[in-house]
């Protein structure tokens, strides 16, 4: 199982890239798409709306369940992944390269207090 070690993460499975320009980019991990089998549809936030940490603001839903993405930092949400809308399962050929939303965050230090690679692999167990 592939854990990035550049990215954050969050206790419920998202992952954060930070980007140069300060924005963040979402997804969520391998150990999550894993764990919800063929994902078949993604409900994404919309633009311009405001999220704060923790807040569920999207949805998956595989042929096992459905399951809410939590936002793991404040701000805007400024761009979503328009591709997954057509081909969902892009999340399960390679979690972190299929990015969900994004992020203007307005306090770009809560990063800081997710967890590392290290971190996220005691929590899942690997």
């Amino acid at each position: 199982m592939s854990i990035p070690q550049e990215l954050r993460y969050a206790q419920s499975h998202e992952w954060v890239r930070i980007e140069s320009d300060g924005t963040a980019t979402i997804g969520i991990t391998d150990h999550a798409q894993e764990a919800l089998g063929d994902i078949v549809f993604l409900e994404l936030p919309t633009v311009g709306k405001q999220v704060n940490a923790g807040d569920a603001c999207a949805v998956v839903e595989s042929v096992k369940a459905a399951s809410d993405i939590y936002a793991p930092l404040s701000g805007e949400i400024i761009a979503i992944n328009e591709n997954l809308s057509s081909a969902p399962e892009d999340v399960n050929a390679n979690a972190y390269d299929a990015w969900l939303f994004k992020i203007k965050p307005t306090d770009a230090s809560q990063a800081g207090t997710m967890l590392d690679a290290d971190a996220y692999a005691k929590l899942i167990g690997v």
